[in-house]
């Protein structure tokens, strides 16, 4: 929508983002065929939103629970002394606290701050 709407900086942002995301989906799609597993891909609701803000705001909320699922996933991954699976979770969280929801949490502060139409302006 992001491109349809002529937000270009936005749209390489999350295209980017997206990009990321397809290559984690791979690396533990690999690690779970390895250890014997059968990958399941659940897909889950989809909340796009209908504006900029929206979809800025539901962006932030999925990586929020992306994180709280990671942990979960870590403590799992030290009770069953999966280090090599644990390192990855770990290096993916740091990438969603660090990189994608900070990114997001940094977008909405800029609307705050400068108001919709100039942060909208700044991303054509």
């Amino acid at each position: 929508m992001y491109a349809e709407w002529g937000y270009n900086k936005l749209f390489e942002r999350i295209d980017h983002e997206m990009d990321d995301e397809t290559g984690h989906a791979h690396d533990f799609i690999r690690r779970i065929l390895m250890l014997g597993g059968t990958p399941v891909a659940a897909p889950s609701e989809v909340n796009i939103g209908s504006d900029v803000v929206q979809m800025l705001k539901n962006d932030l909320k999925l990586e929020l629970e992306v994180q709280a699922n990671l942990k979960k996933g870590i403590v799992l991954c030290e009770k069953h002394q999966d280090y090599v699976t644990r390192q990855m979770l770990v290096e993916q969280l740091k990438d969603t606290e660090e990189d994608h929801a900070h990114w997001l949490e940094q977008q909405l502060n800029l609307i705050d701050h400068m108001g919709l139409k100039n942060y909208l302006q700044s991303q054509v």
